[in-house]
């Protein structure tokens, strides 16, 4: 019964099943798999259910099972080529992983027929090396682990197969290994494979094929993508080089040698390499060869002492010096070696160390902090040596110019003070458990007490110093490094109940620097604001004698013209809102109606300001946007609406929504803010939805221009009575218009953000709309439609780009609302939207110009919101899409295919989408290159920027100035294993180019999509298996570039290099 039913499970993959021979328990449930064509995914799980659920182990199945076996994986090997989907190919890279465990398990029964058909040379395993080839730097990191398993596995078997013979010698392991050396080290793929063959192989017998490899993997590793692999790669060669010297040398006679292969490359590259190259060696090799031999590291020491004094390095090279910093850094960090014990016995002096500090190359100024800084143990106590020098670091470093060394030092001094804190504890705990006695017995050693003293003064003059480089007029760099390290000790020494505290910040805190605190408000950089306003709310309150003054400043900073003091506002009044005494002190002078609230009722003073503030900021808008209704163009120069908008924004964010007290006043408040930014909205309107260019300067001499501008200025200002346009010069007026147009770019903006941000009020759980709700499920509605219409209608991409921001709030919490009238809304704005596209409407007022306008923003916001889980509305938008970019013979469908090809330009350039976008890439390129051909420019350029957002897709991001840059390459059968439908369109254009190039007419006519065609071939170079198996060869493409090599069909014309299309074709075949 058994061997039967192997053999169904065989026939039923192989789809040669015969009813006849079924049993009847089986036809009377699973019937449907006999007679009908199997889905491939039901192929896949059946391979699975095999896989997971027979016993292979010693070969107990016999040659049935040995078949079964061996069918599984032609099936499966087949369907690799099929399912292209994410979450299929993850499992088909899984299951393939399950076959080689169980291949290995099948193979220990010894059977001489298994050890034939998976041997190294078989069939089976040379299109298991093609499915390696093709997916070892698949998009997918799950794809990726297991193709690596898969190799892994793959060696096991044939080192199981050749049980007897000599690895090392095998002609499979040397050719495997030759190939892979032969392909280029940007190949992600070839690392891990290589170290996995090392393990087979050994070291020694790679290096003896070239002794230069390791410093090939060293220099590949100024790109950070590479890197990790690299030393992954180098960590495995060098571990299974020291245990091959180890058992094959008693004595440690080795270890030269070792250092000659291993550690002076790494030396050399540190004193010498680039600021990229030498960063991501300390950070990926250096512990691992630390890790590997501890003891080299005094090799490397001795090394680097003896040139540190001649070789101190650069600005752009770490010398010696920084070498020797980063190496002891690293050491000590991995607990390695201890500060203490290396400066006492002479190896590094504290002058050493000081001249790192104050090195002219950053990153050796950093090495040499974190040297202080980092230690394996976070309870290490401090010394006073290394209290000076951090001291002695702080007097010339805090105005460092580059963002990512003032966040490293920052970074590094939070650990410093962690370490302090944690220290301290135990010392408290150690001055709580000694006694009299351990006193007496030891006079020498150092008091507990004593040292948490020095810690308080430490921290003191810390603090001292960063307060005294906070005067006005200090720079930005100087601020922020020392606000964020202020910050720090403020959020590391609070006060925990019921634990002692060696410093406490607040304690060094006094009006005056509280002062110097609230000075930072006026910085023009918003991340000194944020930093200010953090530690302000960690500290003592301001003095009620400001409190007048600083509100005064607060609301007419709000009405600025210039944008960042509206912010500066903005955090004055959230600071200022904490305050018990702004109620009474300053608000019952601005506002008549004062909101009196019963004592009785517990309100917190939080919510009772905000509440006062946002009603004086309402009213105060309300009255500029009457006013704005007479002259916008005035409005922009005296009264700029959007710095009272911003305010109420900032004010909103910092309350607690779900605990409020008065929700009566802030339903109403909230009603006032909705209707607020409606009419603020109308008043810009005119102007973000004018088709008036931009940029334009006509002067007063040029009639036409003039009169252009007359009507474009009579345009946005509708509503304008006065004469004030007919007084000024046009240029002046123009001038006027721009930055009109900022202003209510500005404008959108804010109000975007607001209705996104009262959108959130509310609740997400509920079913129906709750009593206590801020906001109702109407105005929800009324806020999308707003949404709808501003997205849709405007015409400057400022003002598109910006309400962009607030919809995509709505649209998440649409997606996350359980209500399901409102979460079915993104799905009918998107139908109806589509609709539109489609239906050609002359009286429909979408953009066509500008890229769609705002129609791409609305569409992403739609998509992007849904759970990606979900894909459902993704799936029919792309559908739709895919359809109407195809090119069609009716001239009434130009307008929908220049939407549809911007719009799918959008989605392929936004990540959020992942990989969930990439079953489309195929058809946007063919949508790309058909839409090229087309005799409407429109269409020609949507194509144009849709083809260049999908190359960015498929290859990544440009790194280098070189268009065929090794890095932005992949095979030609992985790239078109990836898009299978891809390699007959891409052979079949190329064969109509060449037709038209076969024209014996004078004239020479360049087909519209060769250079598109030669743009994707040039970026795909032969895989290692061509040559070797003839599916999804590049071969093919092959005679159509060399027949025409000498026609100067594209090279000059279009001034593409041959470099890239010799990877294609091979440069011996194109000097032919």
């Amino acid at each position: 019964m058994g061997v039967i039913l192997l053999l169904q499970v065989s026939d039923l993959l192989l789809g040669s099943v015969e009813r006849a021979g079924v049993p009847a328990w089986f036809v009377s449930n699973c019937g449907a798999l006999c007679t009908e064509q199997l889905p491939d995914s039901v192929l896949l799980f059946l391979c699975h259910g095999a896989l997971a659920m027979l016993e292979w182990k010693n070969g107990s199945m016999g040659e049935n099972g040995e078949k079964l076996l061996l069918d599984t994986a032609s099936v499966l090997l087949s369907l690799s080529s099929e399912l292209k989907e994410s979450s299929m190919a993850t499992s088909l890279s899984r299951i393939l992983a399950i076959w080689t465990n169980s291949a290995l398990a099948a193979l220990a029964s010894g059977s001489p027929n298994l050890k034939v058909k998976l041997n190294g040379n078989s069939d089976v395993i040379g299109k298991l090396l093609e499915y390696i080839y093709t997916h070892w730097e698949h998009p997918l990191d799950a794809v990726r682990h297991q193709t690596k398993l898969i190799f892994k596995n793959l060696l096991q078997i044939h080192r199981t197969t050749i049980t007897g013979s000599s690895e090392k010698s095998d002609p499979f392991f040397a050719r495997l290994l030759k190939r892979l050396l032969s392909l280029e080290w940007h190949v992600k793929g070839k690392y891990a494979s290589l170290g996995c063959l090392v393990e087979c192989v050994g070291t020694e017998n790679i290096l003896q094929l070239d002794r230069t490899i390791p410093v090939q993997v060293l220099d590949v590793m100024n790109d950070q993508s590479l890197a990790p692999y690299a030393s992954d790669l180098l960590e495995t060669m060098f571990t299974n080089h020291k245990a091959h010297f180890t058992s094959s040398f008693q004595q440690s006679t080795w270890i030269d040698q070792w250092h000659d292969v291993w550690v002076s490359p790494l030396l050399v590259i540190l004193c010498e390499g680039s600021h990229d190259q030498t960063t991501y060696i300390i950070d990926y090799y250096l512990p691992k060869l630390l890790k590997c031999s501890p003891d080299s590291l005094s090799y490397m020491i001795r090394i680097l002492q003896a040139s540190a004094d001649a070789n101190l390095g650069s600005r752009s090279t770490r010398g010696a010096l920084g070498a020797l910093m980063a190496c002891l850094r690293t050491a000590r960090a991995h607990g390695h070696l201890e500060l203490s014990a290396i400066m006492s016995n002479g190896l590094v002096s504290t002058e050493c160390i000081k001249q790192g500090l104050v090195h002219q190359h950053n990153q050796v100024c950093i090495d040499a902090l974190g040297l202080l800084c980092e230690t394996h143990r976070s309870t290490e106590i401090l010394s006073m040596e290394e209290m000076e020098l951090i001291q002695f670091f702080m007097m010339y470093n805090l105005n460092s110019q580059s963002p990512s060394v003032r966040q490293q030092i920052g970074s590094l001094l939070r650990k410093l003070f962690c370490r302090i804190q944690e220290s301290s504890q135990v010392l408290y705990k150690m001055e709580q458990n000694k006694t009299k006695q351990e006193l007496l017995e030891n006079p020498s050693k150092t008091h507990p007490l004593g040292i948490l003293q020095q810690y308080k003064d430490f921290m003191s003059s810390v603090c001292d110093r960063l307060f005294e480089v906070l005067f006005p007029g200090s720079s930005h760099p100087t601020r922020f490094s020392a606000l964020s390290i202020l910050g720090s000790v403020a959020e590391i020494f609070s006060v925990p109940k019921g634990q002692a505290q060696v410093f406490q910040l607040d304690q060094e805190i006094d009006s005056t620097r509280v002062r110097t605190l609230i000075q930072c408000f006026a910085s023009t950089f918003e991340e000194i604001k944020v930093l200010a306003f953090g530690l302000l709310m960690k500290l003592r309150d301001v003095d009620s004698e400001y409190l007048d003054l600083l509100f005064q400043a607060a609301m007419d900073l709000s009405t600025s013209t210039k944008p960042y003091d509206c912010v500066t506002a903005s955090y004055l009044l959230n600071f200022l809102v904490h305050h018990k005494g702004l109620q009474h002190i300053c608000l019952g002078r601005w506002i008549e109606h004062n909101p009196q609230v019963d004592e009785n009722t517990p309100v917190s003073t939080v919510e009772k300001n905000t509440l006062a503030v946002i009603k004086l900021l309402l009213v105060n808008v309300e009255e500029e946007i009457s006013q704005a209704k007479k002259s916008l163009l005035q409005a922009a120069a005296s009264f700029p609406m959007y710095g009272r908008v911003h305010c109420i924004m900032g004010a909103l964010q910092q309350l607690p929504f779900n605990n409020l007290t008065l929700v009566t006043e802030w339903k109403e408040m909230v009603a006032r803010l909705i209707l607020m930014s409606y009419k603020l909205s109308a008043v810009v309107s005119p102007v973000v939805q004018s088709s008036s260019p931009e940029g334009l300067i006509p002067m007063d001499s040029d009639s036409e221009s003039a009169g252009r501008l007359q009507v474009i200025l009579h345009e946005i200002q509708p509503q304008d009575t006065n004469d004030y346009f007919i007084q000024a010069k046009l240029l002046k007026e123009h001038c006027k218009v721009e930055s009109g147009k900022t202003l209510n770019d500005t404008i959108t903006f804010e109000v975007s953000l607001l209705l996104g941000t009262l959108c959130k009020l509310l609740p997400s759980q509920a079913t129906s709309e709750p009593s206590n709700a801020l906001i109702t499920v109407e105005q929800v509605k009324n806020i999308g439609d707003y949404f709808k219409h501003h997205l849709l209608q405007s015409r400057h991409r400022g003002a598109f780009e910006l309400a962009y921001a607030g919809f995509v709030q709505l649209t998440e919490m649409l997606s996350r609302c359980n209500s399901e009238s409102l979460r079915k809304m993104p799905e009918q704005w998107l139908s109806n939207v589509l609709e539109e596209i489609k239906s050609c409407d002359p009286s429909s007022t979408l953009c066509a110009t500008r890229r769609s306008a705002g129609i791409p923003f609305y569409i992403q916001a739609l998509l992007a919101s849904e759970p990606k889980s979900k894909t459902d509305l993704l799936k029919m938008t792309m559908k739709e899409l895919v359809s109407l970019a195809a090119p069609l013979n009716d001239p009434s469908s130009v307008i929908p295919q220049v939407h549809a090809l911007n719009i799918l330009r959008a989605l392929f350039r936004d990540t959020r989408l992942g990989e969930n976008i990439m079953p489309y890439v195929a058809d946007g390129i063919q949508a790309a290159i058909l839409g090229f051909m087309s005799p409407v420019w429109a269409v020609r350029n949507s194509s144009t920027l849709l083809f260049s957002a999908l190359i960015t897709r498929i290859f990544g991001v440009k790194r280098g100035k070189d268009e065929n840059s090794k890095k932005n390459r992949m095979t030609g059968r992985e790239f078109f294993s990836r898009f299978p439908s891809l390699y007959p369109f891409l052979l079949k254009q190329l064969e109509i180019v060449t037709g038209t190039l076969n024209s014996e007419a004078e004239e020479l006519k360049i087909h519209p999509s060769l250079f598109l065609l030669l743009l994707i071939l040039g970026r795909l170079y032969p895989s290692p298996m061509d040559g070797t198996y003839s599916a999804l060869s590049m071969a093919p493409f092959v005679p159509f570039i060399i027949s025409r090599k000498n026609s100067n069909w594209a090279f000059e014309e279009f001034h593409l290099s041959p470099s890239g299309i010799f990877h294609v074709v091979g440069v011996e075949m194109w000097l032919l």
